[in-house]
């Protein structure tokens, strides 16, 4: 005998209470797989933000906020690093070539970011995506987020853009007039566009670190009345800097440098090691958050199984009947089980397409905060906890198959309707 049609025609009859199990199961399990995702794309996302960058070097203080400032350019006030450093940084042996990171204006809420032609092409391995790299001062090079063609020219503004409060308003009002002065002079000329990076730095205007020294009153690195860009500097007219982005010849080269630079003057770190202390907090939470979701699965599925069980018993005269007129023992066990096995599988695949579309939607929402994309995806921790789920439920639907297997054709009948 066939138990589906029964089933079938169970769960049409028991529409609304059916439909119910499967949304509180699928609700449960959609929080575990919406945890698990989104940390991994938050993980991979910030992970991927970093590859431009192999080493950094700042003043001393704290690494985090150097990595925040330059990577993600979350701009805070940062102490900055002597210029002689970056000089002697420049002519060490194994560096590749070593880019001052310079903040401090904006335009339209878009960073302006001073620093060298080598990092703008990350040393000749950025293919540009239109017109070229900035080789004079005045250019500039955009991002693939920031609304300028090639040919534009731009002036920048005094600040980190964005949203004001009332301190930063002050600030601006109080700022000199020279300043002020400095900043209406400059016009920047857009002679390139970079390819998308699907990072921060596609929101950024970036120039050659000359300007942005000058437009500040400080000296620019060269010998006075020398126009050229970048390197070789005069260290005796560098002026600090909030960061330096080494590329290092070879892994070797890097730890050499790190260790060299490591110095009660400077702070030398790869950003993967301030990033493993955001990674340890994240997985200490998904850990927290996972456990919960399992608890709430686990109490879930025993509330569904005592709703399910409630419900045949009331229809216990019904399963007495199909014995009277001959449906074996194994017929109502089977269609027990494949009721409460699929409504509880339902409930688990459900669950795992809606945990999936919340961590899709959460992701884009937070890399619109932090500047860096990141992709949920389903990787195999999700699947397993799903699979574990239908495979629990499975299992358990065995409870109610064997209460109503066990009961004899004449308690059916003649126990309360």
């Amino acid at each position: 005998m066939n138990p589906f049609p029964l089933v079938l025609a169970d769960l049409r009859r028991n529409r609304p209470l059916a439909w119910l199990i499967v949304l509180l199961v699928a609700l449960a399990l959609a929080v575990g797989i919406m945890v698990i995702s989104q940390e991994r794309a938050l993980r991979q996302g910030s992970a991927r933000a970093a590859d431009d960058f192999d080493l950094l070097i700042g003043a001393p203080g704290s690494p985090t906020q150097l990595v925040l400032s330059t990577v993600y350019l979350q701009a805070r006030a940062i102490p900055l690093l002597d210029g002689a450093v970056l000089a002697e940084v420049a002519r060490s042996p194994g560096v590749v070539h070593a880019a001052p990171i310079a903040f401090g204006d904006h335009w339209q809420g878009h960073p302006i970011v001073g620093t060298t032609a080598d990092f703008a092409s990350r040393g000749g391995a950025l293919e540009i995506g239109e017109g070229r790299i900035f080789q004079r001062r005045g250019e500039a090079v955009v991002g693939a987020a920031v609304p300028l063609a090639v040919g534009a020219r731009i002036a920048p503004q005094h600040g980190h853009g964005g949203e004001h409060d009332g301190d930063h308003e002050e600030e601006e009002e109080d700022e000199d007039e020279e300043e002020h002065a400095g900043h209406a002079d400059v016009r920047y000329t857009v002679v390139g566009r970079l390819p998308a990076r699907h990072t921060i730095w596609d929101t950024a205007v970036l120039v050659p670190v000359e300007d942005v020294w000058a437009i500040h009153g400080q000296a620019d690195g060269h010998d006075i009345g020398e126009k050229r860009i970048g390197p070789p500097w005069n260290a005796s007219r560098l002026p600090g800097v909030p960061a330096i982005a080494v590329k290092p010849a070879s892994v070797a080269d890097a730890y050499v440098l790190r260790g060299r630079f490591r110095a009660p003057r400077s702070l030398a770190l790869f950003p993967a090691e301030a990033l493993n202390e955001l990674y340890a907090a994240l997985g200490n939470a998904r850990d927290l958050m996972s456990l919960l979701a399992v608890a709430t699965q686990v109490l879930v599925v025993a509330a569904v199984l005592v709703t399910l069980l409630t419900g045949f018993l009331a229809r216990r005269r019904r399963f007495a009947v199909l014995r009277a007129i001959g449906a074996p023992r194994r017929y109502v066990f089977a269609t027990v089980w494949i009721e409460v096995a699929w409504l509880i599988g339902l409930g688990a695949l459900l669950g795992l397409l809606l945990g999936y579309g919340a961590a899709a939607a959460f992701s884009r929402y937070l890399q619109g905060l932090a500047g860096f994309a990141m992709r949920a995806s389903l990787g195999v921790e999700e699947f397993i906890l799903a699979g574990s789920l239908a495979l629990s439920g499975g299992v358990l639907a065995i409870l109610p198959a064997w209460w109503v297997f066990r009961r004899s054709i004449v308690d059916g009948l003649t126990g309360p309707h």
